[in-house]
């Protein structure tokens, strides 16, 4: 008997070819207790003939090569659809008429983008600190707050002789410290540091830019008693000569162009200076510092020509690994006097130090691939939709953020590799001075640029959480009011502009506020929001002032901020309106239920093939010699409606000596499999139930109920193990039920189909009913108007009549070609409607004939 298969042992890898597919022991899933986990499959379709030969054990050759190719092409299908499904969107697939794989979809884009947000978070905070504020605060209060002997500080400086005050007393104190706070001196290996914390980079160094002399015209009136004239700072009038004392060990007196000197533009508070001009650099400690100072101070290095002094110097603070490029700027405008600015970058450029570095080096290794992979996402999303992808906003900022990310990629791969080569320079050259200012310009821009890709990041949330009304309300009011919007920024501008120019014009030269067009334009909206200072106006122009307030508030404030107001009110109500009767396009507690539903189903559907498997062990010794031939077995399990490659692969799991019969050890060791896995199961299970009690029991008791007669047996341990593939004294399988209730569905959506028409061929006719009533009555009408006129000869009367009712006619059909189809009961049953309806019926009955129904 047992030569007609082959062994145990065999069966291992003969069973693989099942039905003549070359199928993996994984497609028999069995788990860790041997069950194959596959609720989907259908016992019919194992036991099909056609395919495996039962007697044999294997298919036709010639079937099985066929299949074992189409096998291969699957996987390889397989494996480009599971990568293809990496940059599946809403956008890449067509998830309208599937709901399911719409709200997997959904959520997939959405899971993904909050991880990628999380890792953009973790990066850029990773970056700042807030220590930066107070390292800047600390260095501000000490170069631009402390007092010289003059009792003035660099914020103060109006003049040439205030700014060599500040060079020769605050600004050598801060940068020098020599000596403690009990005036006892710095050890010469401390010596360097601000603060005693801070070391100063390399020496500072001044910088002055000058234009030329007789740069400008003067009137024919002044040039006997003006013989010089210095115009504006522009970068083509520069002065590029030697002058002053020309000394050459001084390089204060000769120009230097800004490739010389590998500098970069600086925007003042005036204009835009250059990178080049007369440099001298200091020295490492204060006195042959200020032995300089007092040299260019008595050699008249400032001068009428001179237009901007630039002091600059770098400090690293190792405590906090931050570096604090400082600029101080001082302008010497050509109306006389100067006008101080300081610029103090506190950046971090040496990044990976800590071990909280290199975890965000990991972070941002992670970024990059998560741009890749938007790369990849948009480009596929570009090649499908072409320009008609851009019309949408949210492709728009995903394409900016991408293009921001990848500026900042590179510019932090330069920005490591520039900053070893000048602490490398640096270390070598202690002497030089140290040029962090355009990496430091640099970092700052990076830092902008991640500021402003981490808003329009968190701002694209709403393009993934749009399937909420809820979160749609303001997209939908500012789409709707665009147009308004835009018609009313037109008129907004125009009467803003007027305002900003005649503000400009009134009191540009006596209001600091007014000085320029644009901070015209900015102290306009700040006196929108409340921000104004009347009396200056009043001061500067004691009629006009008041005027041009009063008008300004009325006009803009009162009359055109209002309609802006009123105009997105109304669009918000109209909006709130419209999704009070609309729905969501999906629910996501619906969703998750469905899937708690689905998993309690499968742990039910194992425990079922769990009891299966243990009552034929009982049930399959029938000569009770406690042993369980393969026969026996496969009878057994045969009538419970499991196929024959399942069977086998079980029985071959525990047979191990390969002699197709299960002695009491291997019955007890599967056993012993069984009784776990069932454990596992119920474990499982009461934890789900535990999440969802009250929408679980009540799905309990509906499972029990169409295996039982009363739910009150549910108590019995019977019929909770009562299997789901019952033999044939059973009632139905779990898998025929499950298909005969789809089978129903289908049944009841064409006969709501088939009632929904019928109820519309009613309505026509009871409006066709209705339209011959009220001809009958017309046709009365005119019997009875013609019959009533006295005096008149037959043939008149009959002509008449005979006109009477063609005009009647010609009415009745021009009513029956204008007259709408009844609303809200379904199309006609006539013309093309009756076709539909046909096509529509014999698609539902195609459904049934489909699932198998007749």
């Amino acid at each position: 008997m047992s030569k007609a298969r082959p062994t145990s042992a065999q069966s291992r890898t003969a069973w693989g070819d099942y039905g003549g597919h070359a199928r993996p022991d994984s497609q028999f899933d069995f788990g860790p207790d041997g069950i194959r986990d596959d609720p989907d499959l259908s016992p019919t379709a194992m036991e099909d003939d056609s395919v495996y030969d039962k007697g044999k054990g294997k298919a036709p050759a010639s079937s099985a090569v066929s299949k074992k190719s189409n096998s291969n092409k699957g996987c390889l299908g397989k494996i480009g659809g599971g990568i293809r499904s990496l940059w599946a969107t809403r956008q890449t697939e067509d998830v309208k008429g599937d709901r399911e794989l719409h709200v997997k979809t959904t959520l997939r884009e959405l899971i993904i983008y909050i991880v990628f947000l999380v890792i953009l978070c973790l990066v850029t905070f990773g970056m700042t600190q807030t220590t930066m504020y107070y390292y800047t605060k600390v260095m501000s209060d000490l170069f631009l707050d402390k007092t010289h002997s003059g009792g003035g500080s660099f914020r103060t400086i109006t003049s040439v002789e205030d700014f060599w005050k500040f060079a020769k007393g605050p600004l050598l104190d801060g940068l020098y410290w020599e000596t403690w706070y009990n005036n006892q001196s710095v050890p010469s290996d401390q010596l360097g540091y601000i603060y005693y914390e801070n070391k100063l980079l390399g020496v500072p160094r001044l910088r002055s830019l000058q234009v030329s002399s007789n740069s400008c015209k003067v009137h024919e009136d002044f040039k006997v008693v003006i013989r010089e004239c210095y115009e504006s700072y522009s970068e083509s009038l520069e002065n590029k000569e030697p002058f002053g004392d020309k000394n050459e060990s001084y390089t204060a007196w000769f120009y230097q162009s800004q490739d010389e000197l590998d500098g970069s533009s600086h925007w003042g508070k005036i204009t835009t200076y250059s990178g080049a001009g007369y440099v001298q650099d200091l020295k490492q400690n204060k006195s042959e510092s200020a032995d300089i100072i007092d040299y260019l101070f008595e050699e008249r290095w400032i001068r009428r020509g001179t237009r901007a002094l630039f002091i600059d110097f770098t400090v690293y603070n190792a405590n906090i690994n931050l570096f604090c490029v400082i600029r101080l700027l001082v302008e010497f405008p050509p109306t006389g006097g100067a006008i101080p600015q300081a610029t103090m970058r506190t950046v971090k450029l040496i990044r990976y130090v800590t071990v909280f570095d290199y975890f965000i080096m990991a972070c941002e290794f992670i970024l990059c691939v998560f741009i890749l992979y938007y790369m990849v996402e948009e480009a596929i999303e570009i090649k499908k939709h072409r320009f008609s992808y851009f019309k949408s906003i949210w492709n728009i900022l995903d394409i900016i953020v991408i293009a921001i990310a990848i500026v900042c990629i590179a510019f932090n791969v330069y920005r490591t590799i520039k900053v070893d080569e000048l602490l490398e320079e640096l270390v070598d050259q202690p002497d030089k001075y140290a040029d962090f200012e355009f990496l430091s310009y640099g970092q700052t821009q990076f830092d902008n640029a991640i500021a402003i890709a981490v808003f329009f990041a968190w701002v694209k949330i709403f393009k993934y959480i749009s399937f909420n009304k809820t979160m749609t309300q303001l997209s939908s009011t500012l789409g709707k009011c665009a147009k308004d919007l835009a018609g009313f920024a037109v008129m907004f501008f125009i009467i803003f502009l007027a305002f900003t120019q005649l503000g400009y014009l009134l009191f540009g030269t006596q209001v600091k506020d007014f000085s320029n067009f644009q901070s015209s334009f900015f102290t306009l909206f700040r006196i929108i929001l409340g921000d104004f200072d009347f009396d200056q106006l009043e001061a500067a122009n004691r009629v006009l002032g008041p005027i041009f307030f009063m008008l300004f508030v009325f006009f803009v404030f009162f009359v055109l901020i209002n309609m802006f107001l009123a105009i997105i009110n109304d669009t918000y109500s109209e909006v709130k309106g419209d999704m009070a009767n609309q729905k969501n396009e999906f629910e996501m507690t619906d969703y998750f239920k469905r899937g708690y539903e689905k998993m309690l189903t499968k742990l039910n559907f194992k425990h079922d093939k769990i009891v299966d498997i243990q009552k034929a062990l009982h049930s399959a010794d029938i000569n009770n010699d406690k042993q369980v031939d393969f026969d026996e077995w496969r009878q057994d399990l045969k009538t419970r409606g499991y196929a024959d490659g399942e069977i086998e692969a079980l029985f071959a799991k525990y047979d191990v000596d390969g002699d197709r019969i299960l002695d009491e050890e291997e019955q007890r060791r599967m056993q012993s499999d069984l009784n776990d896995q069932r454990n596992a199961l119920s474990k499982e299970y009461d934890e789900l139930e535990k999440s969802q009690r009250p929408e679980s029991a009540r799905r309990s008791t509906s499972r029990v109920s169409f295996n039982d007669d009363s739910a009150d047996d549910s108590d019995d341990d019977n019929s909770h193990s009562k299997s789901s593939r019952s033999g044939p004294s059973q009632s139905v399988s779990y898998e025929e039920f499950t298909v005969l209730s789809r089978r129903v569905d289908r049944m009841e959506h064409s006969i709501g189909s088939i009632v929904s028409k019928i109820d519309a061929v009613l309505v026509k006719l009871e409006a066709m009913e209705k339209a011959k009533l009220k001809r009958r009555e017309t046709m009365g009408k005119i019997l009875d108007s013609i019959t009533e006129s006295d005096g008149t000869s037959d043939e008149v009367k009959r002509e008449q009549m005979e006109r009477l009712v063609r005009e009647e006619l010609e009415r009745w059909d021009s009513e029956s070609i204008i007259t709408p189809q009844p609303s809200g009961r379904g199309a006609s049953p006539s013309s093309s409607s009756a076709r539909g309806g046909a096509r529509s019926r014999s698609g539902g009955n195609a459904d049934i004939f489909d699932s198998g129904i007749y």
